[in-house]
């Protein structure tokens, strides 16, 4: 009797561990169901984000190109369709790389994108759309973090050879491969050195120079060249990218410029010491052009609203003004400016800032950081901004746990 009772026991126990066992395996099954349900509806809430904010334009759909903040949130271009995204909807975006500057003269901070130096875009954070501000406009608030960048699809790198006589190599790639025979259309910006109150400069056009198989390019150039700035797009297969180069005689002072107001138009040229400060703060005398993108990929000069804003002095510290310059056009292009040392004109330098990110093929990220989340669903597309190629991405993760989604 005592032997079949604990037959009994170990029969009972055995069965006992097997039930537990197996519903261990099952709830372990049924976690995973759960986790790949949610993970998948991430990954389709990713996807619609996405196409939900290259498909449409926002409201207004030219809030891009002025101070108000938009009541729908989306980055297409209002005149096309498709994944054609508008380069100043993407200006407005605050940047989440790079370190907000300071200018004490206005007392506001600035969204900061820098690709090198004399390279910058500078959005006053009032007029700038936060990712916070962004996310509610798109219903995702308080459930979904997201990063959302922007990245030219076609590289295209300047180098600088030798200086005298000028002599620079252009390389054009894809990702991890070159563009073989693709046409190059450049400008040359060259600040000559003489005497007088303001920097001059001289643009030099070249139009279809064809790369090698390298997808490599030398463009030489004769005469006296001082502080310059080349700018050259190449296009291929119906893919075009931009690529930006300068040499600068004077970098220890330089104009800043950044953006005031979108409605206006108007920019700021600042003394960079008033922002990042430096060991000789010197004053600055700047000369001020724009240069339009047009459809064929060329650099045509246009002339500024008021003549008289184009050139002026910015000195260094409190109670010294900062330079006003209005560029009236809705279309893509880039401020170029000139600068040297007021009492010293053979230091000069040359600053770039695109009006509408595609002219210079800005990079950009807005968002949140996704690194160390617990699970991110990314998606990409292939746009076009002001028909520069480029590739967007979009990262997102849930902020609410992990939970059954029926």
């Amino acid at each position: 009797m005592t032997g079949a009772t604990i037959d009994h026991l170990v029969s009972v126990v055995i069965f006992l561990v097997a039930i537990l066992i197996f519903i261990g395996l099952f709830n372990q099954t049924i976690q995973t169901a759960i986790l790949y349900q949610q993970h998948r509806y991430l990954a389709t809430k990713c996807s619609d984000t996405l196409d939900n904010i290259l498909l449409n334009p926002g409201s207004p759909p030219y809030w891009g190109l002025t101070s108000t903040n938009p009541t729908s949130f989306g980055l297409q271009d209002p005149e096309f369709t498709q994944y054609r995204l508008s380069p100043f909807s993407l200006m407005r975006l605050n940047s989440s790389i790079g370190t907000p500057a300071f200018y004490s003269k206005t007392g506001l901070y600035y969204s900061n994108t820098t690709t090198g130096f004399g390279e910058s875009l500078l959005v006053p954070y009032n007029e700038a759309i936060d990712s916070k501000a962004a996310a509610s406009l798109l219903g995702i608030n308080g459930s979904y973090g997201f990063s959302l960048t922007f990245t030219p699809t076609v590289t295209v790198s300047v180098s600088e050879v030798q200086f005298n006589p000028l002599e620079v190599q252009v390389k054009v790639a894809g990702s991890g491969y070159p563009f073989a025979y693709s046409n190059i259309s450049y400008c040359l910006i060259n600040t000559t050195n003489v005497a007088g109150t303001y920097p001059s400069y001289n643009i030099i056009k070249q139009d279809n120079v064809p790369t090698d198989d390298q997808g490599l390019a030398s463009l030489s150039f004769n005469g006296t060249i001082g502080s310059y700035a080349l700018i050259a797009y190449a296009h291929t297969n119906g893919l075009v990218g931009v690529g930006c180069y300068e040499h600068l005689c004077y970098t220890d002072n330089y104009a800043v410029p950044l953006v005031s107001d979108f409605d206006s138009g108007d920019m700021l040229i600042a003394n960079s010491w008033d922002i990042i400060g430096g060991a000789n703060p010197s004053a600055i005398s700047y000369n001020a052009t724009f240069v339009l993108l047009t459809e064929d990929f060329t650099l045509q000069e246009m002339s500024l609203e008021n003549a008289t804003q184009r050139t002026g002095i910015v000195n260094f510290g409190m109670g010294q003004p900062y330079g006003i310059i209005k560029i009236s056009t809705d279309n893509p292009g880039i401020l170029v400016i000139s600068y040297m040392k007021a009492d010293n004109n053979s230091d000069s330098g040359i600053v770039l800032m695109p009006w509408g990110i595609s002219s210079m093929a800005f990079p950009l990220t807005f968002g949140d950081d996704p690194n160390r989340k617990e699970w991110v669903a990314t998606d990409i597309r292939q746009v076009t901004v002001g028909n520069i190629a480029y590739q967007a991405k979009l990262a997102l993760w849930s902020l609410e746990g992990y939970q059954m989604v029926n």
